[in-house]
C-alpha cells in the first residue's frame, strides 16, 4: 500500500528505532514528507547522508511547527522534560507518538495537560543493540509487537492513524495501561539488559584477573551479553525511571539464581533438574 497517512512526518532522535521507522515510512509511503532533528547534529547530518530523511531541522521547535506527526524517538528522562513543551505549542490535527521503554513517568506527566489526547503512547518491541542512524534496518517492525499505552486517554481519529501506520509497516498491535507496560517491560526487556551488563563484568573483571582467556567463547556467551553492548544514554534512564518493577523483576530473578545455586552446591541431581525442566 502506498497511501500517505500524513503530509509530513518528523522524526525527533533519528537512530536504531526512528529510523528503522523513516525507512518503512518511506518504503510503504506513509509521509509526504520525513524531516528529523537529533540532539547530535552530525547524526542528523548522516540521516540526510542515507535518505532515512529529507530535510534536517535545525532545533526540535522547527521541527514540531513543520510536521503534523511527530514521532519521539529519545531517552525517557529527556522525553519527560520534552513532551509537555511540546503539547503546550501543538497545533489542532497534530498528533504525538513516542517510542519510549517506560511509560508511567512520561503519562503522569501530561495527564493534566489540554492538549493531552493529540499524544498516542507507543513502545514497538523491537531493536537491537547498535544505535545512531546507521543503525536503522528495513522492516524492523514487522511481525513484532507495538504495545498502545493507555488509548482511552488519546483522541480517537488520532488513535486511528497511528494504530494504521504501525499495521502499514507490520507490526502486531496490543493495548495496556502504562503500569502494566512498565511490569512488563521490566520483566521482558530492562531485567534481561541489567543481566547482560552484568554476565559481561564477571568475564571482563575474570579476564583483568587473568582467570580467564574470553578469546575461548562459544556462541551462548555471546547471544547472552549482545545486548550489554547497548548504549548507557538510553538504559541508565530507563533503569532510573521503571526503579520499582525493575527491582521486582531482578530480585525474581535472584530467586531463581539462588534455587540454581543450592541445587548445584548440593549436588541434587532432582532438584537440579526440576529448575531445568
Amino acid at each position: 500500500m502506498t497511501d500517505t497517512l500524513f503530509d509530513s512526518i518528523g522524526i525527533a532522535g533519528i537512530g536504531l528505532i526512528g529510523g528503522s521507522l523513516a525507512k518503512d515510512l518511506r518504503t510503504f509511503g506513509l509521509a509526504g514528507r520525513i524531516l528529523g532533528w537529533n540532539r547530535t547534529r552530525a547524526h542528523a547530518e548522516r540521516a540526510l547522508e542515507l535518505g532515512l530523511v529529507d530535510e534536517a531541522a535545525p532545533t526540535l521547535e522547527a521541527l514540531a511547527a513543520r510536521c503534523d506527526l511527530m514521532v519521539l524517538a529519545m531517552p525517557v528522562d529527556v522525553l519527560v522534560r520534552t513532551l509537555p513543551a511540546l503539547l503546550d505549542a501543538a497545533r489542532p490535527g497534530q498528533t504525538f507518538i513516542d517510542v519510549g521503554s517506560t511509560k508511567r513517568a512520561l503519562a503522569e506527566a501530561v495527564a493534566a495537560h489540554p492538549n493531552r489526547p493529540r499524544y498516542v503512547a507507543c513502545h514497538p518491541m523491537a531493536g537491537t543493540e547498535r544505535s545512531g542512524p546507521d543503525a536503522a534496518v528495513d522492516n524492523l517492525f514487522r511481525n513484532r509487537f507495538t504495545l498502545i499505552i493507555d488509548p482511552e486517554r488519546s483522541d480517537p481519529a488520532a488513535l486511528a492513524r497511528v494504530r494504521t501506520l504501525w499495521e502499514r509497516v507490520g507490526a502486531v498491535l496490543a493495548e495496556m495501561s502504562a503500569p502494566e507496560h512498565d511490569r512488563t517491560a521490566a520483566l521482558l526487556s530492562h531485567m534481561p539488559h541489567v543481566l547482560a551488563y552484568a554476565l559481561a563484568r564477571t568475564i571482563k573483571e575474570a579476564e583483568r584477573n587473568q582467570a580467564l582467556n574470553a578469546r575461548f567463547a562459544g556462541g551462548g556467551l555471546a547471544s547472552m551479553t549482545r545486548i550489554a553492548h547497548s548504549p548507557i544514554s538510553m538504559w541508565q534512564p530507563i533503569f532510573r525511571q521503571n526503579r520499582g518493577p525493575l527491582l521486582e523483576a531482578v530480585d525474581a530473578f535472584a530467586e531463581h539464581l539462588a534455587a540454581f545455586r543450592k541445587a548445584i552446591e548440593e549436588d541434587d541431581d532432582a532438584a537440579l533438574e526440576g529448575l531445568m525442566r
